[in-house]
Formats: structure tokens, sequence, C-alpha cells
């Protein structure tokens, strides 16, 4: 038997790395700007403006960014990105105002926007497109350390340091980003057919992956909603849980399982891993909602790991299958656009949850998502499981 060559050429792993750098100085920066805001002279109100302009904008930008993503080199747009990402949080560092800090936060986010789309499109044109599964478990792996990492460190390393201060570690990550795709060769210019003219017709979504971004925004409400509100829902219920390690689990399960399954998200079909997902979604929503103890939390952190951890990877592969080779760059932000739907209104909903009923209810809610994944899985249950054809 002929071994397998590896997909991990040095360009994979250097596009790799670059994503977690981005994906690290965004998320670094998340947790501190809604107090920074405030310190600077924000309202509440003003604050919770600054902290949400960044995905509001994210979805406004998401198809230019596909557009263009599809018309460019992934290297120059990437570069942009990343050169955006630095401005933006080298302004939060010397800015003097809170008006200041929200057009940082629209550059920022500008940056953000960019670098998911390219980065992602970019990597699985390094990769046989009969391995983009195992290539975007590992790119989303790489986007789950960052997110469950810089949380973590900013908000350890601001107690110690103070705001402007901490917020160097994410230049220095925006920083390393730009380094890295340096030394990548593989620029990753557009592909075009044959016959192919210049022109094109500008696009807000790609129609074929309009399933995968439903199900994307479906399987993030709960993710999001508990990556924002799950220390305040602790406190709420007076529970005596060591919450702070819930993300920490979560990362570590899923490190296991990307690792243990890389080979198989070339092979097996979107609806094996969607009822998986489904078991595991419905599972960690209910023990967060019974929850009285460590065990269940890490259960339940388990179980978001078994269940949007897979699906999340699935999903991207998914999207990127099921599109044409030259409409990659929006077949990505497609996938994005559902994210930022999740990652916007998710927690917007769950606030309005919160206020009307009492807390023990707050998580049983979540639940009324399950059958709508079941209703989108089944009216495009054909699409989604040929999806895997398409290698």
């Amino acid at each position: 038997m002929t071994k397998r060559k590896s997909i991990y050429s040095k360009d994979v792993v250097l596009v790799m790395a670059a994503s977690f750098f981005f994906m690290f100085s965004t998320m670094f920066v998340n947790p501190l700007i809604n107090g920074y805001a405030k310190k600077l002279g924000a309202s509440s109100a003003f604050a919770g403006v600054i902290v949400g302009i960044m995905s509001i904008a994210a979805m406004f930008l998401r198809p230019v960014a596909g557009n263009l993503t599809d018309k460019f080199s992934k290297y120059r747009l990437s570069l942009i990105g990343g050169v955006l990402i630095l401005i933006g949080v080298l302004g939060y560092i010397f800015t003097p105002s809170s008006g200041l800090l929200l057009l940082f936060r629209l550059i920022n986010g500008t940056g953000y926007v960019l670098c998911t789309v390219c980065m992602t499109t970019w990597l699985a044109f390094l990769v046989p497109r009969q391995h983009v599964g195992e290539a975007m478990g590992f790119y989303g792996l790489m986007n789950a350390l960052a997110m469950a990492l810089a949380p973590a460190l900013s908000i350890n390393i601001y107690q110690k340091i103070g705001y402007r201060e901490s917020l160097i570690a994410a230049a220095i990550a925006a920083f390393l980003m730009i380094v890295a795709i340096q030394f990548v060769g593989n620029h990753a210019l557009p592909l075009k057919k044959k016959g192919q003219t210049q022109k094109k017709h500008f696009k807000i979504i790609q129609m074929n992956v309009l399933p995968v971004a439903i199900l994307t925004t479906l399987f993030g409400m709960p993710y999001f909603i508990t990556q924002a509100d799950i220390v305040t829902y602790v406190e709420q219920r007076h529970l005596t849980v060591a919450v702070g390690s819930y993300f920490l689990i979560y990362a570590l399960v899923l490190l296991v399982i990307r690792i243990g399954l890389k080979r198989y998200f070339d092979t097996v079909r979107f609806g094996v891993w969607f009822w998986l997902s489904l078991v595991s979604t419905a599972a960690y929503i209910f023990l967060l909602a019974v929850m009285n103890n460590n065990w269940q939390m890490a259960l339940a952190a388990a179980g978001m790991a078994l269940g949007y951890g897979i699906i999340y990877s699935v999903l991207q592969s998914t999207a990127l299958l099921l599109a044409p080779i030259e409409e990659q760059g929006l077949a990505s932000s497609t996938f994005y656009l559902g994210l930022d739907v999740a990652m916007s209104f998710g927690p917007m909903i769950s606030g309005v949850v919160d206020s009307i009923l009492p807390v023990k209810y707050f998580y049983w809610v979540d639940l009324v998502l399950v059958p709508l994944m079941l209703v989108v899985y089944f009216i495009w249950r054909k699409r989604l499981n040929g999806a895997i054809d398409h290698h």
C-alpha cells in the first residue's frame, strides 16, 4: 500500500498559523472592549454599540469580501486584512476617546471579515479538493483554540497590567499574522474557466450554500449565547461550578476529536455528522439547563465540542464543495454570513429571554432550535449529502 502524501505542506502550515494569529488578535480584544469603552467615557448603551458594531458591519461586508476573494490574490487581500486588524488594534491602544474607538472597531472589523473569508478560501486552494474536509477540520481547530485561549489570557493579563498595555498582545498577534503570510509561496490567484470573461456580476450569497448558512446560524446561536452569557447564568442561578474551565474543556475535547476524526471528514456523508451534532447539541443544551455541578458542566462542554465543534468544520467544507471552483470566496462569505447572524442575534435574543423569563428557563428555550435544524436538513438533505461527491 502506498503511503498517502501529507496535505500539510509549508504553505498550508503557514496559512493555518496565520489564521490562528489573526483570530487570536480579534478574540483577545473582545472581552476587554466593553470595559475599555466605558473607561474612555462611553455610556453603557454606546459601549454596547462599540462591542456589537463589528459583527453587524460584518454581515454587510461579507458579500463584498466574497466577491473580491474570487477576483484577486488571496495573499493580497489577506495582507490588507491583516494590516487593517493591526491598525485597528493600535488605534485601540492610542485612542483618547470612545468615539475614535468606534472608528477603529470598524477598521478592525473590516480586516477581520477579509481575513476570515480569504484565509479559508486560500487554504482550500492549497489542498487537493478531495481533502478539503480534513483541511477545514484543522483550520477550524486553529480558530477554536484561538477563540478558547485568547479570551482567557486577555482577562488574566488585563487584571494585572490594565487595558492599554494588555492590548499590545493583540497587536503582536496581528503583526505575526502579517509576517507568516510573507513566507507562503502560492498566493492563490483566482481560477477562471476557459472562455470565462473578466466581467462578473456581484452576488450577495452563493445560492447552493444557502442551507449551509442557515444551519450555521442555528447551530451557532446556542454556542454564542453560551459564550456571552454562561458566566452571568451561573451567577444568577447561584451555582458553585468552575465556569472558567468551560471553554478550556471544550477546546481540549475538540482537539482530540479533530485529530481522531481528521480523515473521516472527507469520506463520511453530511447526514452522519448532522445527526451526531444534532443529538450532541440537544444534550449539551439540556445539561446546561439542569446544571448543578462540575460534572454536568464538563459533560456540557464536551457535548458542545461534539455538537458545534464538529458541525462547524463539516458545514465549512460542505459550503466549499457545493460551490463551483470559481466561487469559493463567495461560498466562504455565505458560510460566515450565517455565523455573523448567530454571533449578532444569538446574544441579543438571549438578552430578551433573560428579561422576560425566570433564569431557570434560559437554556430550555434554546431547545426550540433543534426542530428548526431538522426542518432545514430534511428540505435540503439531498443537496447536503451529495456535497461529498463534488470532490
